[in-house]
């Protein structure tokens, strides 16, 4: 018997392991479906290319057909591993805009406003450099640093944007996004900060911690209204874990509602169409997804001054003789150097449109490089306002859940990626880019008109990997979880990770979904 049953050793996962189990008499059993993190490609942190090419950790997920985006069935990655999505992920360490909590607060989850969550931010971060240390933390597990800006086209992104009168923004995560600036990482001396690495590996051999690595969770076991134990399959075989306090879900926005549905909770109507036998009605379970959908300017460029050498065979094992013998070179960073949150209108308060800058072009979240020298500004919509769904197909733990995001359903979701697509032709016309600048590759400067610009987002458009919202918090009728995260109508029984958000952040949810955990890691100690 367990104190506590996690489900999940991704980014709320891992940090509860640590933080629970600081307490020598506190047993926690960990349930998870992948791995240890042993590939050397995982801690490489350009390893990333090499991991989504070859789809090692990847769960499979494509969406259905979406009817709003040409009928694309679209490629959303997943990992599949202890350390979760940040053995894989880009490395890119945004918090959100104040507003993005604030909202979240006045919706009615006490607690969650800015000013409570910053100290959470501050606990779970070891920045690696200078600045304000009432927004930076430097004795918390996750290694963070910031890029310098110094490659010509990013050089050039940057003084573009001065140029337009987009202001110069030093730290991009202080609360207030708008401008541009260096990028922040979960990286530190040429090696991935992955949650596993930071909040697992020093902890790993606690006494009181047990893990149950390549285990899929079939069924959280309810008994007269509480959570008491978790089914899981393991080596084919099925086995039980109990817990005397806790069973906490940590599966992530696909996974995690996918659990609770073939557990029987959930919405009567689906749950009984794919033969679960409904246990306790939350109709809201696995609906409110949403997620951050990105497309791009792809620019040539005149000079050999992008990456695309550094992916030539040659050159890409230089780096890797260079990584494995000093630790340093090309492919001992994320390749971030420079982002934006930007303003699609002037009579907005905060940005609408955050941008990546790539000093490499390509297609299919990367599994295919352009071989043309170029640079891609890669945005996408802050604060999308579709919504979409995740269903399970049936009452089979393994059978993947129907994944349908609903992507640009509502029609300034559209809006935003054109104004944005012209606002970056417009940053890319500027003189900064005079000494380098080709012709612009994608979507060609021929195409001008809505239309024309519409029908190319929607043939580029792709998930920038940041799906939240499918066991949202709150106290509506839709909601799954309270502000405490404990699952609406069953006792010991929580959610913790980003499904939770009632609303999406605007950036990368990495980041703000540690920052969940380790305020949760508080709740739980509090309740005993």
């Amino acid at each position: 018997m367990a104190d506590y049953v996690i489900i999940g050793a991704g980014s709320g996962g891992a940090v509860l392991i640590n933080r629970l189990s600081r307490d020598p008499n506190v047993k926690i059993e960990v349930i998870e479906a992948g791995g240890w993190d042993t590939s050397p490609w995982i801690h490489m942190p350009m390893g990333y290319f090499r991991l989504m090419q070859t789809l090692q950790l990847d769960w499979g997920y494509y969406t259905v057909p979406q009817k709003h985006v040409n009928n694309r069935v679209m490629f959303v990655p997943r990992a599949k591993s202890i350390g979760g999505c940040t053995t894989v992920n880009g490395m890119i360490y945004t918090r959100g805009h104040r507003t993005d909590y604030d909202n979240w607060a006045q919706m009615g989850n006490k607690g969650w406003d800015y000013d409570s969550i910053l100290p959470y931010f501050r606990r779970a971060e070891n920045w690696g450099g200078g600045g304000d240390e009432d927004v930076h933390g430097y004795d918390g597990p996750l290694a963070t640093t910031r890029n310098e800006i110094v490659a010509e086209p990013c050089v050039a992104y940057r003084d573009a944007c001065l140029q337009m009168g987009i202001p110069y923004n030093e730290d991009l995560n202080g609360g207030e996004q708008y401008g541009v600036g260096p990028c922040d990482g979960t990286v530190r001396d040429g090696v991935r900060s992955s949650v596993s690495r930071c909040y697992i590996k020093p902890i790993k051999k606690r006494n009181n911690l047990t893990f149950h690595t390549n285990a899929m969770a079939s069924r959280i076991l309810i008994k007269g209204g509480r959570a008491v134990g978790v089914e899981f399959i393991q080596n084919r075989q099925k086995k039980t874990v109990y817990a005397d306090k806790e069973v906490i879900l940590c599966g992530g926005t696909f996974n995690s509602p996918h659990l609770l549905q073939i557990s029987g909770i959930g919405d009567p109507e689906h749950l009984s169409r794919i033969g679960v036998h409904v246990v306790h009605e939350l109709p809201g379970v696995g609906r409110n997804l949403q997620d951050h959908v990105a497309t791009s300017v792809k620019q040539s460029l005149t000079k050999p001054v992008s990456l695309l050498n550094q992916t030539k065979p040659y050159a890409a094992a230089l780096a890797l003789l260079q990584y494995y013998t000093t630790g340093k070179g090309p492919v001992a960073g994320h390749g971030v150097e420079v982002m934006s949150f930007l303003k699609t209108r002037e009579d907005i308060e905060v940005p609408d449109l955050q941008t990546h800058f790539n000093n490499i072009m390509y297609t299919d979240h990367g599994r295919q490089i352009i071989n043309v020298e170029g640079c891609m500004p890669y945005f996408n919509i802050s604060r999308p306002q579709s919504r979409g769904t995740v269903m399970a197909k049936s009452s089979d733990p393994f059978q993947l859940p129907e994944l349908d995001p609903n992507y640009l359903s509502v029609p300034d979701d559209l809006r935003v990626l054109r104004d944005g697509l012209r606002l970056h032709r417009e940053i890319l016309s500027q003189s900064a880019f005079d000494e380098i600048r080709g012709a612009e590759y994608a979507p060609g400067i021929d195409k001008q008109s809505d239309a024309e610009l519409d029908e190319y987002i929607k043939n580029d458009c792709n998930s920038v990997y940041h799906p939240v919202g499918t066991c949202k918090m709150g106290s509506d009728t839709m909601a799954v979880v309270d502000d405490e995260l404990r699952v609406h109508g069953i006792a010991g029984l929580r959610v913790v990770d980003a499904s939770v958000m009632p609303n999406l952040t605007s950036g990368n949810t990495n980041a703000p979904t540690i920052m969940i955990a380790e305020k949760a890691a508080d709740m739980i100690r509090a309740a005993g």
